[in-house]
């Protein structure tokens, strides 16, 4: 005799961690930030010739002139207007916008200050196709997701302060053929990645709220964290090491 099981009786749905529990999961993803790459490691540390680090400046303008585009895409798929009008400074940031020239003028001057001309970064010349395909992949994602799931792809911006205050603590002394007038960028994104990360943070712990959606916030902060982490792979076996000057 065969008896019919009751599924109610066999199966327990998760329970979703609270807010803070959430918020302690998203921020322990930066144990695989890019900032433990090996080649990033080697950046900060004064270990990259002039070659690698103009590579990594020209690739990186390419990630710098996307995010708008990425920005929009959100812009374009979010039906609340406050949360619109808080985004829509992240474009400006990037874009500028009056007397502000924003984050990709400021990147080009890092190249020029790196010794690179403004018509080699904006031809992509020095942009290998493992860079072009992450970025264009995170950008496509942003086009194509529902925009809470692009807002949280954002929050890879936590762990982007300490970043920028390593470039800063060392590249004066590491690089010192990069005019200092370049670094400029550096020193903008720590306060305005914070102001990023309060907004984003806001978004995501309200909207994912449920088991699955928590564990579906955290595979989209790594596949953020991959794009990050692929680009740097791509821009190391672009350029052969060599001694650092």
């Amino acid at each position: 005799m065969t008896h019919a099981i009751d599924m109610k009786d066999t199966t327990h749905e998760a329970r979703p961690w609270s807010r803070a529990e959430f918020e302690a999961r998203l921020r322990a993803k930066g144990a695989r930030y890019h900032i433990h790459h090996p080649f990033n490691v080697r950046l900060n540390s004064g270990r990259c010739t002039r070659e690698q680090v103009r590579c990594w400046i020209a690739n990186r303008f390419y990630y710098q002139i996307s995010i708008p585009q990425k920005d929009a895409a959100i812009l374009s798929n979010c039906p609340d207007r406050e949360v619109r009008r808080r985004w829509m400074l992240r474009l400006l940031d990037h874009d500028g916008w009056q007397d502000n020239e924003g984050g990709i003028e400021a990147w080009a001057r890092l190249g020029e200050a790196a010794g690179l001309d403004r018509e080699t970064l904006w031809s992509q010349e020095l942009l290998v196709p493992g860079v072009r395909f992450a970025v264009d992949a995170y950008v496509n994602f942003a086009r194509r997701a529902p925009w809470q799931e692009a807002v949280c792809s954002s929050l890879t911006e936590m762990f982007a302060p300490q970043i920028h205050l390593d470039r800063l603590a060392g590249w004066p002394r590491f690089y010192p053929w990069i005019g200092a007038d370049g670094l400029a960028y550096f020193r903008s994104r720590v306060p305005l990645a914070q102001r990023d990360v309060e907004h984003g943070l806001q978004v995501t712990l309200d909207h994912f709220t449920t088991a699955a959606q928590q564990q579906r916030a955290l595979d989209i902060l790594q596949f953020k964290l991959d794009i990050l982490w692929s680009m740097l792979d791509a821009i190391e076996r672009a350029v052969p090491e060599g001694n650092p000057i």
